[in-house]
């Protein structure tokens, strides 16, 4: 009698697990499984299907094509030149393969796409992979003066034995370069530079910098020397404005911020700076100095010095007009609010402390103008009748360590997004 139970038990069993892979089958009809047999391409043409009968023979890296042909299930792995793409079974099918163009630049160039089935057999089609001239995005320091080594980031800087990587800040040509990485290339820069955009060719051609070098439309650089950018504040506390004997300037004076800070710290005394104008000549709006018409295409930028290390609290960068504050309403109901946006930055978050070698370029888009006083998400900056400007080490919504940091900032402007 148990014999035959179990035999019962068995004989169910087997039946619900014949049912549920009969289910799964059902389930996944369209389910992707690798073809055998080797595959054909006929052409290459862009993914876009208003432009499918745009064919094309080569492409930038790390753009997306697609390959028309027959059998492409078949293809287990993809090379452009020496580098392996990566593939998506579900853009994937008998007849097309949609995929991006690795970003690395490939080390052995043959000009071919490699399709290679689960067996190992190769099939080559002929298919030029083209790198885009050198990109620069920043500048370790864009105020770094002559004599001084300085690093530009981007992408493509290609130092070719036949054709090498050449650097020239207008039409100066930079004479010492120091290293040289896809991404980076440090460098001395050159007596004579001025104002100006940097340019980098390598053999694949001329890139010019997204940003100029020595930017001359500054809205504060703290000295009064008789150009056109402010030296001044106008609120409640006066800052420290002048120089450490730690820190060199980068020309003459510069912000300083100075003193203990926790996560509660509220010390607008040491860690703040006001500029509520009243519109005069002594204090002009900055938007007779500045054009804030087109926001979107915008950014803050500084040079930033942090000798001593800064672990607590945000940077609070608030562009305020005089619904928030001026010289005639002067007020720090704003600094706390979650109703005014500001951007927010805190460079100490991801490793728990930040320090600089020497005087570092910080890039902030206006776009980016957009939280409240705690860290919270609001709607982005949007009035172009800026006057005034409010910076405040406070809060932030980030949890911090208690430090004593020293902060020196200098050349404060707002400049278009090249």
């Amino acid at each position: 009698m148990k014999a035959t139970k179990y035999i019962k038990g068995l004989a169910l069993l087997t039946t619900f697990f014949a049912g549920v892979a009969m289910t799964s089958c059902e389930d996944e009809p369209d389910k992707y499984e690798i073809a055998e047999g080797l595959p054909t391409v006929h052409y290459v043409r862009l993914p876009d299907p208003e432009v499918a009968d745009s064919l094309i023979t080569g492409s930038y890296l790390s753009n997306t094509i697609c390959i028309v042909g027959d059998n492409l299930r078949s293809v287990y792995e993809l090379y452009f030149n020496d580098q392996k793409a990566i593939l998506n079974t579900s853009l994937m099918t008998d007849h097309t393969i949609i995929v991006d163009v690795p970003s690395a630049i490939p080390s052995v160039v043959s000009n071919k796409m490699y399709l290679v089935n689960i067996n190992k057999d190769t099939v080559a089609y002929d298919f030029n992979i083209q790198v885009p001239a050198p990109e620069i995005t920043s500048m370790s320091n864009e105020y770094a003066t002559p004599g001084t080594v300085v690093t530009i980031n981007g992408n493509y800087f290609i130092d070719d034995p036949n054709v090498p990587l050449s650097i020239t800040m207008g039409n100066v040509p930079v004479t010492e370069i120091t290293s040289i990485s896809q991404n980076a290339v440090s460098f001395m820069i050159p007596q004579g530079v001025s104002t100006g955009y940097i340019n980098a060719t390598s053999i694949y051609g001329t890139g010019k910098s997204t940003f100029r070098y020595m930017e001359s439309n500054l809205l504060f650089d703290f000295d009064n020397d008789g150009d056109d950018a402010l030296y001044n504040y106008n609120g409640w506390h006066a800052p420290t404005i002048g120089t450490l004997p730690e820190v060199t300037p980068i020309d003459n004076n510069y912000l300083i911020f100075q003193g203990n800070l926790d996560n509660g710290t509220w010390d607008d005394s040491h860690f703040a700076f006001e500029y509520w104008p009243n519109g005069d000549n002594t204090t002009p709006y900055l938007n007779t100095l500045t054009d804030f018409e087109d926001l979107s295409n915008l950014q803050f930028k500084f040079e930033v010095n942090v000798p001593d290390a800064w672990s607590a609290c945000a940077m609070q960068i608030m562009l305020t007009t005089n619904n928030e504050v001026s010289g005639a309403n002067q007020n720090n109901s704003f600094f706390q609010n979650e109703t005014f946006p500001r951007a927010l930055w805190i460079p100490w978050q991801s490793s728990g402390s930040y320090t600089t070698d020497g005087w570092t370029t910080v890039t902030i888009p206006l776009s980016e103008f957009r939280f409240g006083s705690s860290g919270t998400a609001i709607n982005a900056l949007s009035a172009t009748d800026i006057t005034g400007l409010t910076i405040f080490v406070y809060g932030g919504g980030a949890t911090g360590t208690a430090c004593t940091p020293t902060i020196c900032i200098d050349n404060i402007r707002v400049v278009p997004i090249y």
